[in-house]
């Protein structure tokens, strides 16, 4: 289990009046246990959970197939691991009888009701009628907002390896090669930098670029394309996005100044992202400066990035929260719809310190379009 996080939700449960708090979700599972059980976000039914109780405990249910993985992973912890045998035992079984035994069978328990199916909610009920079941998401979801420093360290490995696997992918294409190609290297340098998995390939080019989330197609690369890729690199369940625009050989004058454009944004949202401001009114400065530029801005500018590749705050019209130090965020100034055939973004994860942010994602110059040889 990850110590920082579970000394993190400890005081949680007191400031909550609950006796113990259950995981259930892929995100949350592997925000405090500190890796994913493999097929737990696969297969829906396939129960993973963490469990902390205000006496100190810890505990990881699983299903028998993933025991020995489990086990290994925790390595030589205090942490105890029940285990319920599928198509044998309900999948919620093992929880039953480790509430039972730990004494909060008739306690009040925080679990993610956003996420537990109601029959399993249900049998929770049926086999522990005394239990109260407390809404436990929006705890989960306040606590992430703030990292670890392991957290920090982790993001800002990915951001890197993000980073690098799309420049590198630029280098490897020129005109006439495919967005599979692009796609290809992109793939290969995520893992060969020591990535477990990735989430949300992007390669849009040409007028594809204007297409927000679309993966690679066999389209040819041709001059004067603009080529807009991103990627979620995955270690531990942690998501790293970082999107980079390049044009294939020289750019055209307007090309030039939309990107000229979403760099001046992106100087003046990092500028603005210091502790204590406001996250609306980052986003009206945000807003205020592409509407000047001539160009329609989204709903946001930034979000909180971490087990989920999108977490509040969202720095938008409708929410307004404070910057903190240990925030790690994703700021995305962008435009789909330029107007000119061609959509583009810059998109960094960042860290908040107590002095301002702090980039990770370091390793390409975006103040300058990217070329990709003609």
């Amino acid at each position: 289990m990850q110590s920082q996080v579970v000394s993190r939700l400890r005081p949680e449960l007191a400031d909550h009046d609950l006796d113990a708090i259950v995981c259930i979700s892929p995100e949350n599972v592997a925000y405090t246990a500190g890796f994913v059980v493999p097929s737990q976000p696969l297969m829906r039914w396939r129960h993973a959970m963490t469990v902390i109780d205000g006496e100190g405990r810890t505990a990881v249910v699983c299903v028998d197939m993933e025991e020995t993985t489990v086990r290994n992973t925790l390595g030589d912890t205090e942490t105890e691991v029940r285990v319920w045998r599928e198509f044998i035992d309900h999948r919620m079984s093992a929880l039953v009888g480790l509430l039972r035994d730990w004494g909060h069978g008739d306690g009040r328990v925080g679990i993610e009701l956003d996420y537990l199916p109601v029959s399993d909610h249900d049998y929770l009920l049926e086999n522990l009628p005394e239990l109260r079941l407390v809404e436990a998401d929006s705890l989960l979801q306040a606590a992430r907002r703030i990292k670890t420093p392991r957290e920090i360290a982790l993001l800002e490995q990915l951001s890197r390896i993000s980073d690098t696997a799309i420049r590198d992918a630029f280098d490897s294409v020129s005109a006439g090669s495919t967005e599979m190609d692009l796609a290809a290297t992109l793939t290969r340098r995520v893992y060969e930098q020591g990535a477990q998995q990735f989430k949300l390939m992007i390669v849009a080019t040409g007028e594809r670029s204007q297409l927000p989330n679309v993966g690679p197609t066999t389209r040819v690369l041709e001059p004067g394309d603009i080529c807009r890729v991103e990627i979620f690199s995955v270690i531990d369940g942690y998501h790293a996005g970082v999107c980079r625009t390049a044009v294939v050989g020289e750019p055209s004058p307007i090309a030039e100044q939309v990107y000229a454009n979403l760099v001046q944004c992106k100087h003046e949202v990092f500028a603005a992202m210091k502790p204590g401001a406001s996250s609306r009114e980052i986003y009206e400065l945000f807003s205020a400066t592409f509407r000047a530029l001539g160009m329609p801005a989204i709903s946001f500018v930034a979000h909180s990035i971490g087990v989920n590749l999108h977490e509040p705050p969202y720095f938008g019209p409708h929410s307004d929260q404070p910057v903190a130090p240990g925030m790690v965020l994703a700021m995305e100034p962008l435009v789909y719809q330029s107007g000119h055939g061609f959509g583009m973004q810059i998109k960094d994860m960042i860290a908040i310190e107590d002095d301002g942010a702090r980039l990770l994602s370091d390793v390409t110059d975006t103040d300058h379009l990217y070329r990709i040889r003609a």
